[in-house]
């Protein structure tokens, strides 16, 4: 696993553990590209010169499809979101970038709730690695929006309202005039 560069470790969310992380293999750039795993989303980072960098992140609610090909020298990832959006990291270290593939599959298959595969094609120059997201995938892993079921509002009685209503005027809770006033919006529901 390649080393955790701080851009990555300054954007992560609290809790949020790295899994994998590969660096691209061509030394010839000035600033490396990197594809880190962790338990929410697939993160591609493009470090530049002078402390600059790109960041993208697919959640795994999001990931579409990720395509992963070992070739005799390096490999490709391509991941795809929903809403079309690719990236695509080349020059990889080719079992390093298979390590990162297995994963992103076992990543999803801790919030799937059907078993996430991967299918492969083994040629004579190398592997082809396709992960597919099925459209079933509901997570576990992170809290979602909680239901909250309702009992059915009930109406309740204008006669019983005009108790409660007489009851907070002899208490002192409202004057007079609100009384009056209820009272009469009360009556016209009998």
């Amino acid at each position: 696993m390649a080393e955790i560069p701080k851009e990555i470790t300054e954007n992560l969310y609290p809790g949020e553990k790295v899994l994998y992380s590969v660096k691209k293999k061509l030394y010839t750039e000035m600033k490396p590209k990197f594809l880190v795993v962790t338990d929410r989303r697939v993160i591609y980072l493009d470090q530049k010169i002078l402390g600059r960098y790109d960041l993208v992140d697919v959640p795994y609610e999001k990931l579409e499809f990720v395509h992963f090909k070992k070739g005799k020298i390096g490999a490709k990832f391509t991941i795809r979101s929903e809403e079309g959006n690719e990236l695509t990291l080349t020059w990889m270290e080719r079992e390093e970038a298979e390590k990162a593939m297995e994963a992103i599959r076992d990543a999803l298959n801790a919030i799937a709730v059907e078993p996430v595969s991967i299918q492969k094609k083994k040629g004579l120059l190398g592997v082809e690695l396709t992960l597919s997201k099925p459209k079933e995938v509901v997570t576990r892993a992170l809290p979602m929006t909680q239901v909250v079921e309702r009992a059915p509002l009930q109406k309740e009685d204008p006669i019983e309202k005009l108790k409660k209503l007489k009851e907070l005027y002899e208490a002192g809770v409202i004057s007079k005039e609100e009384f009056e006033e209820k009272k009469r919006k009360l009556l016209d529901q009998i």
